[in-house]
């Protein structure tokens, strides 16, 4: 028989709200997962996961076709969508699998429902309903709850996805067919992952962006590196671009696009809209609480509480940066808040992002120009990839590390890389952040040879003067 008490209920079961049970459970508090989805949430079935094996297969196809640069030979290198498709969603089924075997081991109570704010019991106790397919199933209380409800896909009007011409990122990780000429609208991580996955296949892909350069949020030179990468691939990057219309036919859309105040319309077979996300705070009880509600984002303070007693808000329902990391970290944080322990509240400069296209690219802290406007007086470093052995030695020469000081303490401010692996590379600076450490930290430090990560170390003694091998 079902429980239906308890110290925590945590309402979504995506990365935060999983990870935040775990916790919990792990400090002594009786807790319940309110899910009406996939355990693992949009990321583990729809995100994060699921695109990586996508981009893999794409990668492992570019490979091929280069095979003679290492002296190998590849014979009529082709690529089965239907599979590519099949592995990405078996990778997935394996890992919310391997969260539900989570939720049994630590005794997680998991309801398989919709959870929504129901008021206040006896004690001060928090009141969920829950619901499955419009139909209540029941209620269960708990002393606090955490709202992990996650985002969707933003829309615009005039641009509303249809799951078969335009399509937001859910259909565009499962084509049914290879689509020859596709626009992504939107250059941010999602735009750029799935533009590089499908030209990767062979799509003559366009991509539209209303700010004045691709990866808007990255530093200005990766900005600039990826441009010249993208274009390289054959993309074609149109910036301070608007879609205006989309114009469908039976099998085709035409776009009318004002591209820096000049109107041209582009035809193409398939869309992808990939403008953002909105907070899921729709339907969750938030209305007559004390909860406030910024641009569909939940407000809290560094505790993750929000202005409703006991109940308290994580991962994207909470604002940005929209990273399953962050939502994980915010979900252990918080429950830890809750148990009484000790906390550090989340720096969001000390939080990686990473997007992984072709080349990868990542980065962590202040970029050049926001240390500056900051008012930090900066040394930048550069390193790039043709100057190190093992990118050589791996055909992957085209890239750059740049790193951004404090020229008066030597505080690393930010790091930012485009190239091979960079997605695997920015933990080392992003421990970095966290430990505070200075130019000479990173200078002391001995890198492995050959490695990637020796860049890291030539980017710092770059921006001293001092770098060894460029």
């Amino acid at each position: 028989m079902s429980e239906t008490n308890f110290d925590l209920v945590v309402i979504g079961g995506g990365p935060g709200g999983y990870v935040a049970a775990i916790r919990a459970s792990q400090l002594g508090l009786k807790t319940a997962v309110v899910e009406a989805n996939h355990m693992g949430g949009i990321c583990l079935n729809w995100g994060c996961i699921p695109t990586k094996a996508l981009l893999r297969s794409a990668e492992v196809f570019t490979q091929m076709q280069h095979a003679s640069a290492y002296g190998l030979s590849v014979q009529g290198a082709s690529f089965d969508l239907e599979k590519i498709v099949a592995r990405s969603r078996k990778v997935a089924g394996q890992l919310s699998g391997g969260v539900k075997s989570l939720m049994k081991k630590h005794k997680i109570q998991v309801f398989d429902a919709f959870g929504k704010l129901n008021g206040v019991g006896a004690g001060g106790v928090r009141k969920v309903a829950l619901s499955k397919d419009g139909a209540a199933t029941g209620e269960i209380t708990g002393k606090n709850v955490i709202l992990a409800t996650g985002a969707r896909a933003r829309v615009f009007p005039g641009l509303e996805p249809d799951g078969n011409l335009v399509v937001t990122y859910k259909d565009a990780m499962v084509p049914k067919t290879m689509p020859k000429r596709l626009l992504v609208i939107g250059s941010g991580a999602i735009g750029i992952e799935f533009a590089s996955f499908y030209r990767q296949l062979g799509a003559e892909v366009t991509v539209a962006e209303v700010m004045d350069r691709v990866l808007p949020v990255e530093d200005e030179e990766i900005s600039a590196f990826a441009k010249k990468a993208f274009e390289k691939q054959g993309m074609k990057l149109l910036i301070k671009a608007q879609v205006k219309a989309l114009k469908k036919g039976a099998n085709s859309v035409t776009a009318t696009i004002d591209v820096d105040g000049k109107p041209q319309d582009l035809e193409i077979d398939r869309v992808i809209v990939a403008v953002g996300i909105v907070g899921n705070v729709e339907n969750i009880g938030i209305e007559g609480t004390k909860i406030q509600v910024d641009r569909t984002h939940v407000v809290i303070n560094e505790r993750c509480e929000t202005g409703e007693p006991n109940v308290y808000a994580i991962g994207d329902i909470a604002g940005a940066p929209w990273l399953a990391h962050k939502a994980m970290h915010e979900g252990v944080m918080c429950v830890e808040g809750i148990a009484g322990k000790h906390i550090h509240a989340i720096d969001v400069t000390k939080i990686p992002g990473c997007t992984y296209c072709t080349p990868q690219v990542a980065s962590v802290g202040l970029t050049e120009a926001k240390a500056k406007a900051a008012g930090y007086e900066v040394k930048v470093g550069r390193f790039p990839f043709i100057g190190n052995g093992k990118a050589i030695a791996l055909g992957e020469p085209e890239g750059l590390v740049k790193t951004v000081f404090d020229a008066k303490t030597g505080e690393l401010l930010g790091a930012h890389m485009i190239g091979a692996e960079v997605t695997e590379l920015i933990q080392g600076y992003g421990i970095g952040r966290t430990l505070e450490a200075t130019e000479a930290d990173l200078m002391h430090t001995v890198f492995p040879h050959p490695t990637l990560s020796e860049m890291m170390h030539e980017s710092v003694l770059d921006a001293y003067g001092q770098a060894l091998h460029f």
